[in-house]
């Protein structure tokens, strides 16, 4: 027995932290279309997105913890809303950053994400998502929020241990051309709702009475982000 766990974690971390071939071009092109098919439609964007509200909580929920405030929770909602609540001083930089992580979250961790593929560490990308995800699953506290976390770190940790290296790599590239992608969409429809009088107590209008600059501005930081990621990791994606 200690002869076969000695042999199996070497295995295991030599699986972890080593490099897998790249797919094909057409497979990188595919997943890259398979994703602008969930992101544009309005139907199917309406349940994809929810993957795409994962991120942002997630984002907000990280960096609150990084910037020393306490995450008391995380709610995922039906409507593809969501509400990260964390306890802190209501001001400073901590406050700053921990509100403007969601919406910059999704197309970081695409252009994170892309920068492992490039690199060929596809297994290492499908861990760490799922780590991630358990991580996030410790703190929401609501069950629509906990099915949909634990549905997609299953689906994460199947393909992970189950799937052959093509579809891994296929499943990959689909989820950071999702993250990249996904992750312009948002920023525009909180554009159109504000331009429409709503979204008043928005993520850029949290920002703007924060630190006195512009609910414009801020979102311009996160049309930025996000575009700029999308640029960025697709370059690598193709193996610009």
């Amino acid at each position: 027995m200690d002869s076969l766990a000695s042999t199996a974690l070497p295995d295991l971390w030599d699986r972890l932290i080593g490099t897998q071939p790249d797919p094909d071009l057409w497979v990188v092109a595919a997943t890259a279309v398979a994703a602008l098919a969930v992101v544009v439609p309005h139907g199917l964007w309406r349940l994809s997105r929810n993957a795409i509200t994962i991120a942002h909580e997630g984002g907000h929920g990280l960096v609150a913890l990084l910037t020393g405030r306490t995450l008391t929770g995380i709610r995922l909602h039906s409507d593809t809303s969501g509400l990260t609540v964390s306890r802190g001083k209501p001001y400073g930089i901590g406050m700053i950053l921990t509100a403007a992580s969601g919406y910059t979250a999704p197309p970081l961790l695409g252009l994170g994400g892309a920068a492992l593929l490039a690199a060929g560490r596809i297994t290492l990308l499908l861990w760490a998502a799922t780590a991630l995800l358990v991580a996030m699953l410790v703190m929401i506290r609501n069950a629509y929020g906990a099915l949909t976390v634990v549905l997609t770190g299953g689906t994460f940790l199947l393909v992970s241990w189950l799937a052959g290296s093509q579809v891994q790599a296929a499943f990959a590239y689909a989820v950071v051309w999702f993250l990249l992608l996904g992750g312009v969409r948002p920023a525009f429809e909180l554009q159109a709702k504000r331009s429409r009088g709503g979204a008043g107590d928005s993520d850029a209008d949290q920002l703007s009475r924060l630190t006195h600059v512009p609910a414009g501005l801020w979102l311009f930081l996160f049309h930025a982000v996000s575009l700029c990621s999308l640029i960025g990791g697709g370059r690598w994606l193709l193996g610009l």
